[in-house]
């Protein structure tokens, strides 16, 4: 076993474990660490705890220290230095006429680097904007392009459910998320009720996923064949996988009848299938 602390950046939701040595740590405690960027300003994620050494893939570096007083100050200093590098690489794009739009400006803790994350249509040549930042702040400048599932989880805001976006709020990394989900899951493919406010399908489609797999592997697909206890065969028109609710056309007859799906015998079964016209219209929503 070998005890460790859970740290996050600003620049992302995903926790990186270092050594706490002799300091002992709460959440939301501020930390010194070195990282591969240099020295940098964390927020713990994960108190002390001890976890297996197979969980860990690479030796964990120590922290370095408690943020002091001092250390906030430099903070403080940063977040100021990114509102005015934020609003000076506003002015050179527009001098610029440059196509891209601004998201956001990270300041390293040690002042020696400043990134700026932008998005873009297309590709940029940004090489003369960078070259006027360079002689506005006289440090070494960073330009990342980057998609709009990374722009909302840099902004965040409040999805549909009312809640944080989950790529704010816990999300470390994203997943890859499709339409066959939205239709195995049953739910209505119209833009504006499966896509986020970044405009690709939710997140939150993934959550789910691994339930509905398992219950339509023991539940008769829209279209399937079975066979009712009564023994008369029909077909399945109508299917929720939740409640194991049936609705089957039988055989010779134009109304359906309910039934659960333990209680039907499979004689054929069905495939989920997204139509072409369906995934044209929706094409966009998916990651590429």
């Amino acid at each position: 076993m070998i005890e460790i602390i859970g740290v996050r950046f600003p620049s992302g939701g995903k926790v990186y474990y270092f050594s706490p040595g002799k300091y002992w740590f709460s959440l939301g405690d501020l930390v010194i660490t070195e990282t591969a960027r240099g020295v940098e300003c964390g927020e713990v994620a994960i108190a002390n705890k001890k976890i297996s050494k197979s969980q860990i893939t690479a030796p964990i570096k120590p922290i370095l220290r408690p943020a002091t007083r001092e250390d906030r100050r430099t903070l403080e200093h940063n977040r100021k230095r990114e509102e005015k590098a934020f609003a000076v690489c506003q002015q050179k794009i527009a001098m610029r006429k440059l196509e891209m739009n601004l998201v956001d400006v990270e300041c390293t803790f040690d002042n020696s680097k400043l990134l700026f994350y932008f998005t873009a249509e297309n590709r940029v040549d940004f090489r003369e904007l960078v070259k006027d930042l360079a002689a506005v702040f006289r440090t070494r400048i960073e330009l990342r392009q980057i998609g709009v599932r990374d722009k909302a989880k840099i902004l965040g805001g409040i999805g549909i459910c009312g809640r944080e976006f989950c790529c704010k709020g816990y999300l470390q990394d994203f997943q890859p998320v499709s339409i066959r989900m939205a239709k195995e899951q049953g739910l209505s493919l119209n833009p504006t009720k499966i896509s986020g406010c970044c405009g690709r399908l939710m997140c939150c489609l993934k959550h789910e996923q691994s339930l509905y797999e398992e219950l339509l592997r023991i539940t008769p697909k829209n279209g399937a064949l079975v066979t009712l206890p009564d023994g008369t065969r029909g077909k399945v028109c109508e299917v929720n996988p939740l409640t194991g609710d049936l609705k089957v056309m039988p055989e010779n007859s134009d109304i359906p009848v309910k039934a659960k799906r333990d209680e039907v015998s499979l004689l054929q079964d069905a495939k989920i299938k997204v139509k072409p016209a369906e995934r044209r219209a929706l094409r966009e929503l998916e990651d590429q």
